[in-house]
């Protein structure tokens, strides 16, 4: 009895899908930086999509729960980054739309590794920066802080539940979200810093550097994200 061939190694679709990703993203940073705008208008919905389909490509069937969770908070992200994209006043809906991301993303970190035994280090750090983060911005909020206190509060559990989760489950795909979820939050913050202090009360420097550091670690946020789903 002959010995069986070995099985050959098939690529995963998350394999192809990267790269595209990759040049896809670092396209929409340029224009982007460029105010190219009809460009990130064709650009910014694709790669959000692409980063769907990441997430759905990936393999998790010991926690199906956990990667539907993590597609519908990516799915969600789309609808915020189109609502923020348009040329219209829709900070507000775009806000609400990553509010229900994170929360998705936290109902995805605490039901799988984190919850009560995420580390109360970690909570203290998180709300220690979201409390530094929220005083810088007060005397600029006006009629929006109470949405942006709220949206603070939220995406800085997100990472704490992640960055918790990855210390209590100790894989790889979870130290992928735990990263992703502080890029994350580096990002908004950036962005709402732009946003309500505007380039000249900015500390990040040149506007140019600031839409490149939201959007740069923005994107690589859902990356992270979205591989954490599995190989």
């Amino acid at each position: 009895m002959s010995a069986s061939a070995p099985r050959s190694h098939i690529p995963s679709a998350a394999f192809y899908l990267t790269p595209v990703i990759w040049v896809l993203g670092i396209s929409l940073i340029c224009v982007d930086i460029l105010h190219v705008v009809p460009a990130v208008y064709v650009l910014k919905p694709l790669v959000c999509l692409l980063l769907v389909a990441l997430g759905a490509a990936g393999t998790s069937a010991d926690a199906p729960r956990y990667r539907l969770l993590i597609i519908a908070g990516l799915s969600v992200s789309c609808i915020g980054d189109v609502l923020l994209m348009l040329p219209y006043k829709l900070f507000s809906f775009g806000l609400f739309a990553f509010l229900i991301a994170h929360l998705f993303y936290i109902s995805a970190f605490a039901t799988h590794g984190g919850g009560r035994r995420a580390s109360k280090g970690a909570l203290v750090v998180f709300a220690g920066f979201a409390g530094v983060i929220l005083a810088y911005l007060w005397p600029s909020l006006g009629a929006m802080r109470i949405p942006v206190v709220l949206y603070v509060g939220v995406i800085s559990t997100m990472a704490w539940q992640a960055w918790g989760r990855a210390g209590l489950v100790q894989t790889a795909a979870a130290r992928r979200a735990a990263l992703g979820a502080v890029l994350f939050l580096i990002s908004d913050s950036t962005l709402a810093i732009n946003k309500f202090h505007g380039p000249e009360g900015s500390p990040i420097g040149s506007p140019e550097f600031g839409r490149f550091l939201v959007m740069s670690t923005y994107l690589l946020a859902q990356w992270l994200i979205a591989r954490s789903v599995g190989e």
